[in-house]
């Protein structure tokens, strides 16, 4: 389904796990979610659906995408033999949602679940709220598919509620979200479980956005969490050990993860200049610089403070081997990192890849002479910057060919 609120969150480093293990994690906080099994063949889930027993049930692609219904990734059949034939269609094949851009994602894995029956379909949402610093719950009654459009079109039929976090999630608050959504008295009780339960998973798993899409009313007047999207939060992933244990590496970029195993601070972006830069305020304000100079970023790349002349070699390694970058930006400051220690790591990179491209470097800080004379002498072309205007000018023209 659509990743409504992690459209509507700043974008932040979180590690994503698939709709079967986020299932999973809410059984053992007493949310009801439906019965199912993950699977990974045709068989198993023929044998999955036998075993579910009933005369419905979906087939659900599980990837670290939203928008799986809008692009055939999830199938609602009446027999196994259905079911092993949706699943032989599923398996292997590259899945195209809104959300994972045009060269979609492999299907690995499928989570085949026994059908439910429907009387109301609902959105709830919990992430952080930026501007005001601490989690919102957000609930709608349109919710399913179409909720973005519902978000941008009618925002009125989304209703807030700002979760102090002394006090946590009121009694109140619950109540006023119940009569917004027009919930009966009995679905009122399972509403009211429902969304402390829902907001301790959030607080204590350190999540970073908890959908759920849709909430479910039955028409016995029960609620059920028919579609789950879980992101955690990386810097919290030191006490979240059983979380970090669900982390599928298939999934990740390639380059992303292997700058995790090198303690570096990588980010993919889709533009064609490749960045190095030591400071997350430092990169912001070099991704602003390649924006005015008319280009767009390949990467956000921090190396740190305390990097090492290897750990710059390995950086350089994973930012050229995006195929897209043209051009690459060095900006370091010497401060920790020193620019003669930084040079020497620069020096290695270049030399042992044999790097064709243009390298733009602007060095600032501790020992930049002793930097700048490694660079300078090194026999190598590299365009040296004074300042970030110039900085700026050297990009342009290394575009320029």
């Amino acid at each position: 389904m659509p990743g409504f609120a992690g459209r509507c969150a700043v974008e932040e480093r979180c590690m994503k796990i698939h709709e079967y293990q986020g299932k999973a994690m809410l059984r053992n906080y007493a949310v009801p979610v439906p019965k199912g099994e993950m699977v990974a063949s045709p068989q198993a889930a023929r044998q999955a659906a036998e075993a579910l027993g009933g005369n419905k049930w979906v087939v659900k692609a599980q990837i670290h995408a939203g928008g799986r219904g809008k692009g055939g990734g999830i199938r609602v059949v009446s027999s196994p033999s259905e079911v092993e034939e949706a699943a032989a269609q599923l398996l292997g094949h590259r899945l195209v949602t809104p959300q994972t851009g045009a060269e979609g994602q492999e299907v690995r894995r499928l989570l085949v679940e026994a059908g439910c029956e429907i009387a109301r379909e609902l959105y709830c949402g919990l992430l952080v709220d930026r501007s005001t610093a601490q989690p919102v719950l957000m609930l709608s009654s349109a919710g399913g598919m179409d909720i973005e459009e519902v978000a941008a079109k009618t925002p009125d039929k989304i209703f807030r509620e700002s979760i102090d976090m002394v006090v946590g999630l009121a009694p109140f608050q619950v109540r006023r979200l119940a009569l917004q959504l027009e919930l009966s008295e009995a679905e009122q009780q399972a509403f009211s479980t429902l969304m402390q339960s829902l907001y301790k998973v959030f607080r204590e798993k350190d999540c970073s956005l908890l959908e759920i899409n849709p909430l479910v009313v039955t028409p016995a007047e029960k609620l059920l969490a028919l579609d789950v999207k879980l992101q955690f939060d990386d810097n919290a992933l030191f006490r979240q050990r059983d979380v970090v244990d669900l982390r599928d590496t298939d999934e990740e970029d390639p380059l992303e993860v292997e700058a995790l195993a090198h303690n570096l601070n990588y980010i993919k972006l889709s533009g064609n200049v490749g960045c190095i830069v030591n400071g997350a305020g430092l990169a912001m304000a070099t991704l602003d610089l390649i924006q005015h100079a008319g280009a767009a970023a390949a990467n956000f790349l921090d190396v740190s403070g305390g990097a090492t002349s290897e750990m710059v070699e390995k950086a350089f390694r994973i930012l050229i081997s995006d195929p897209k970058v043209e051009v690459v930006l060095v900006n370091i400051f010497g401060g920790i990192l020193r620019c003669d220690v930084f040079a020497e790591g620069l020096l290695q990179a270049v030399r042992t890849l044999q790097v064709k491209i243009p390298v733009v470097v602007r060095m600032e800080g501790t020992n930049v002479e002793q930097g700048q004379q490694l660079l300078n002498e090194s026999g190598f072309n590299f365009l040296l910057a004074n300042g970030m205007a110039d900085l700026e000018q050297k990009v342009i023209q290394a575009l320029q060919g």
